[in-house]
């Protein structure tokens, strides 16, 4: 049975699944109990750009979600599962919703790109202290980049762009191999599709710029490895800078196939096709923007969903 003040939050993402469970305290903070990530990627298989989730892929992510709920029933949480930009974008979204509900008995939000960064901005604002403060928070995901704007914790700006490390991938590198072309045609694309933002954010004067989630912890991770940076148990706030993030991306660049990028220390396995695409977007934002440095939040959308949700039960209990 679940009781009201353990919550299951499971992220539905483009390239990975993710579940937290945790106890809230009476205080309304949590006490995480147990965390889950999946590599399962939506909408990669067939068609252009991320319209379309396979058989396949809707069989994997059942069992992945199967096991998610077993987990959620283990510690008697309450479910909460969110889709972001694949599954808002399938033509076959209402069948994958459909389908999960009939094998699984869990039902899904699909979110827009909006909430999807306001939430991601839940998750950052518990982490990493955004008070006093003018923030850029970023989340570069699989299908979909959110940008955020928030002075002294309040939310101003909240935007998602079609830029992902999966669709990029998709777009320019198929078969994940780097030609020069492919490279130069991706970050003017990524230029293009952040012209907006950078219009947006105009006359903003940023303090802090924060990131969260894939591209950004293993850009992180990999700049802790190849500068020989002592090894930290968290990766909350931990940061590196504009040149830090411009070495690793020579490195990863210069590595043309997945097999070659494997060996550089801190790759992820699961990460080496599609890290390419993720860095191009990291860079140029960078680039764009003249950022100088970032710092990481260990929060991100699963925890943005746990504090929606405690914000929720609060309000229907008033």
């Amino acid at each position: 049975m679940a009781t009201n003040n353990h919550i299951a939050a499971i992220d539905i993402g483009t390239n990975s699944f993710h579940l937290v469970i945790v106890e809230v305290q009476k205080d309304g903070s949590f006490k995480l109990l147990d965390k889950q990530r999946e590599v399962i990627r939506l909408g990669s298989h067939k068609g252009e750009d991320l319209s379309f989730i396979s058989e396949g892929e809707i069989e994997k992510a059942i069992d992945i979600l199967k096991n998610y709920k077993m987990l959620a029933e283990h510690y008697g949480a309450s479910i909460r599962a969110v889709a972001t930009s694949a599954v808002r974008e399938a033509d076959n979204k209402d069948k994958f919703v459909k389908t999960v509900k009939e094998k699984t008995d869990i039902d899904i939000e699909v979110i827009d790109g909006r909430t999807e960064a306001s939430l991601i901005f839940y998750g950052i604002m518990n982490a990493v202290d955004v008070a006093g403060k003018n923030v850029f928070c970023l989340d570069i995901g699989g299908g979909s980049s959110e940008f955020v704007y928030a002075e002294n914790g309040k939310l101003i700006i909240t935007e998602s762009v079609k830029i992902g490390a999966v669709r990029l991938s998709k777009k320019f590198f198929p078969d994940f191999v780097l030609r020069k072309e492919a490279v130069d045609a991706c970050q003017s694309y990524v230029e293009a599709q952040i012209s907006y933002i950078k219009y947006l954010f105009e006359g903003k004067k940023i303090n802090q710029v924060v990131g969260a989630s894939g591209t950004i912890v293993a850009a992180a991770i990999l700049v802790q490895e190849l500068f020989n940076k002592p090894k930290r148990k968290s990766i909350n706030k931990l940061s590196f800078t504009a040149e830090e993030l411009n070495y690793v991306y020579k490195e990863v660049i210069s590595r043309k196939t997945p097999a070659e990028r494997i060996s550089l220390p801190g790759m992820e396995l699961k990460r080496a096709d599609i890290i390419p695409a993720g860095l191009i977007i990291l860079k140029t934002i960078f680039d764009v923007f003249e950022f100088k440095n970032i710092i990481l939040s260990e929060y991100a959308l699963r925890e943005g969903i746990i504090y929606d949700t405690i914000l929720k039960q609060k309000t229907a209990n008033n």
